[in-house]
């Protein structure tokens, strides 16, 4: 079964989503990061962002979990405000 790990940030500028998605794009995922699939949900009014990061095992959950989790701040979209793992019940795409 997949996991998703679900981060939530706020202090999440415009400016600074365009960054990230850029750096994103652009970059390679940290060394040692397992194939995963990333949904970044912003919101510029408010000024927050919820990430998902989906993983295919529990291994996979695990050790990306660690990598995200040992991040510098500067390399997140804003201050994290939770980190929660889920089961993944269903996925689709259409």
């Amino acid at each position: 079964m997949a996991l998703a790990r679900v981060v939530t940030f706020e202090g999440v500028s415009k400016d600074r989503m365009q960054e990230m998605d850029r750096e994103m794009r652009e970059g390679e995922p940290p060394e040692g990061f397992p194939q995963s699939e990333l949904v970044v949900l912003h919101d510029p009014e408010a000024e927050k962002s919820l990430v998902i990061v989906f993983f295919e095992s529990e291994e996979d959950y695990r050790k990306g979990d660690e990598i995200l989790s040992a991040m510098p701040a500067d390399e997140t979209p804003g201050r994290r405000t939770s980190v929660a793992r889920y089961d993944v019940a269903t996925r689709m795409t259409s």
